[in-house]
């Protein structure tokens, strides 16, 4: 089952991309802050798992939004994600949990794409009282080196379309194939990263990433970052996790 709501003439600045199943209890609050973002014309893909609940009477109460929805039974999250890719016309593309919203920095950080080779991002903040040790991860800059200890919020990332005509979401990743992409995508000099100090999201810590386990990724992680990082970056990742795992530390592997 799909459906387009609108369908507006006017190039598309920015794609949101959202995964949802079952998602009635959060979906509304996000759809209303996109709607409430003062840039418009923002697209919203939809890609539903198939729900049982009221999350499609939801999206279609949004007719002032561009959504372009889909409502089939998928191989989870990501393979919902690289869907949503293929239909996604906008020239950037953001990636949105149905349990996060928008801040206005969100329209903010928009107004200042303007290269179609440089991934944009921002801040975001939890949506619970996580202390300052969580929003200093999720914030500021990310160097290659920070990206192969921490993973960067995906929610506060706008990606040139370009990257996903190379890359697309590892479905063996069933938790961090989003940390897998980040890896890669930074690690390619095709592509320039600018940073704004501007908080874009209300980002929900207890998500899918946060409460699942990625043993597969963890395994392989070292890996990718020798692969995309190169061998400073990876002996130095290495001997930072080896002595965070002497002392039993949180928040890195």
């Amino acid at each position: 089952m799909e459906n387009e709501i609108n369908t507006p003439s006017d190039p598309i600045p920015v794609s949101i991309i959202i995964a949802t199943y079952n998602s009635g209890k959060h979906l509304e609050g996000c759809l209303q802050s996109i709607a409430d973002q003062k840039l418009k014309n923002i697209e919203v893909v939809i890609v539903d798992g198939g729900s049982t609940d009221n999350t499609i009477a939801i999206i279609q109460s949004f007719g002032q939004l561009n959504i372009s929805w889909k409502s089939e039974s998928d191989n989870g999250i990501y393979d919902a994600l690289n869907k949503g890719i293929k239909r996604a016309k906008g020239k950037w593309l953001h990636f949105l949990g149905s349990d996060d919203r928008l801040l206005p920095g969100f329209s903010d950080l928009a107004e200042k794409l303007t290269d179609e080779k440089t991934i944009y991002y921002g801040n975001s903040i939890p949506h619970f009282n996580e202390g300052q040790k969580i929003f200093e991860l999720l914030s500021g800059g990310f160097s290659n080196y920070r990206l192969a200890k921490y993973c960067i919020n995906h929610q506060t990332i706008f990606y040139p379309a370009a990257v996903f005509k190379k890359y697309s979401y590892n479905l063996r990743y069933k938790v961090f194939a989003d940390y897998d992409l980040n890896i890669k995508a930074w690690g390619d000099k095709e592509f320039l990263k600018k940073h704004y100090p501007i908080t874009v999201t209300l980002y929900n810590m207890s998500g899918f990433s946060t409460v699942a386990n990625d043993d597969l990724f963890k395994k392989e992680k070292p890996a990718l970052v020798r692969k995309s990082f190169g061998w400073i970056i990876y002996l130095k990742y290495m001997l930072k996790k080896l002595k965070k795992t002497i002392r039993n530390e949180d928040n890195f592997f």
